[in-house]
């Protein structure tokens, strides 16, 4: 085990106090920008987080930090108002509030919808690309890190090691499609207005509230089947992906670059074994493992932007730990068993 990070989180504001720190990485990464931050899409699983980690890794005090949502959870708003955080409520599939924010010269786009994308193909794509459109058009100039997926390479044979940033994308349902439709839209405007930019694939970020580890914990903990046909996944830490996403901002180039973001692949059995030996039970593994995965090759990201990832033993420790003291979970799985684009 790590010693440098072996106090699991034992309360949200702790978790939340660990997945805003930057590091000195992050603050010199900012520091060398100038101009506002903007969070567009600020309240969803990593937003919070992430605004106030920008805040707290500025020295500036005079450079704004603003969060951009609907904010319908009322206590995420009061919370990041307290750290400093500015709060700005907009629909951003609304072209008239998206043309109402604030400049800022560097803008983080987080929003998108996954959950629930087959039931509702409509709300998919003008979530993931009709808004996206508003966005580009009102930041154009700006510096930006576009938040994307892994989802947007398909499956990949194991053996492969993982997509590369310049494989051909292979979209598997609508949800994959319309982030697509999403990067071509940043890329569209950027290409035209010369807006350094940054596309930001990110596989399984990993909270304690949500995320794969979270889920096979769960899973160990309760007795239940771990079905292995997904044999692999990459994940990383939340607080890692909260630093790489600002630091990305220094990254944004012209023309665009597109960067892999998540940790060293693993196998799905690796995980549940891990978690299984800090419960002090015996994991249920079911299945087969298939060939192919949903995998990234990160050799990219650590180019230009190496860093040290939270070790997966301890990300796995911290998960039952988080579990088993009934650390609150968000109904919001993951879905990386689903091996047919329908999420």
């Amino acid at each position: 085990m790590s010693s440098a990070h072996d106090a699991a989180p034992a309360s949200e504001l702790a978790l939340n106090e660990r997945l805003s720190l930057p590091d000195q990485e992050t603050m010199d990464a900012l520091d060398a920008l100038q101009g506002d931050i903007v969070i567009l899409g600020a309240g969803g699983k990593m937003g919070p987080t992430l605004a106030r980690m920008a805040r707290r890794a500025i020295s500036d005090p005079a450079r704004r930090v603003m969060a951009v949502s609907r904010f319908t959870d009322a206590a995420v708003s009061s919370q990041l108002e307290a750290a400093g955080v500015e709060i700005i409520r907009a629909d951003l599939s609304d072209a008239r509030d998206v043309q109402r924010l604030p400049e800022a010269a560097n803008v983080l786009w987080l929003a998108g919808q996954k959950f629930g994308t087959t039931g509702d193909p409509v709300g998919t794509w003008t979530h993931n690309v009709v808004a996206s459109v508003h966005a580009a058009e009102r930041y154009a100039g700006s510096r930006i890190v576009c938040f994307s997926t892994g989802n947007v390479y398909g499956r990949t044979p194991v053996v492969h090691g993982g997509s590369q940033e310049g494989d051909v994308l292979v979209p598997d349902g609508e949800y994959a499609a319309s982030t697509i439709g999403r990067e071509r839209v940043f890329e569209s405007v950027a290409r035209r207005t010369g807006s350094p930019l940054l596309l930001y694939r990110l596989f399984y970020a990993c909270d304690l509230r949500y995320g794969v580890v979270t889920e096979i914990a769960r899973k160990v903990l309760n007795g239940e089947p771990i079905d292995v046909a997904t044999g692999w996944v990459n994940v990383i830490w939340q607080g890692d992906a909260n630093r790489l996403a600002l630091r990305a901002l220094q990254a944004a180039s012209t023309p665009a670059v597109a960067i892999n973001v998540t940790g060293t692949m693993v196998r799905v059995r690796e995980i549940a074994e891990r978690c299984a030996m800090y419960a002090g039970v015996s994991p249920r593994i079911t299945g087969r493992e298939s060939d192919q995965a949903l995998l990234a090759n990160v050799a990219r990201l650590h180019d230009v932007m190496p860093y040290i990832e939270l070790p997966l033993e301890v990300l796995c420790e911290w998960a039952v730990t988080w579990v088993r003291s009934n650390g609150r979970l968000l109904d919001k799985p993951t879905k990386f068993e689903v091996r047919d684009g329908r999420f």
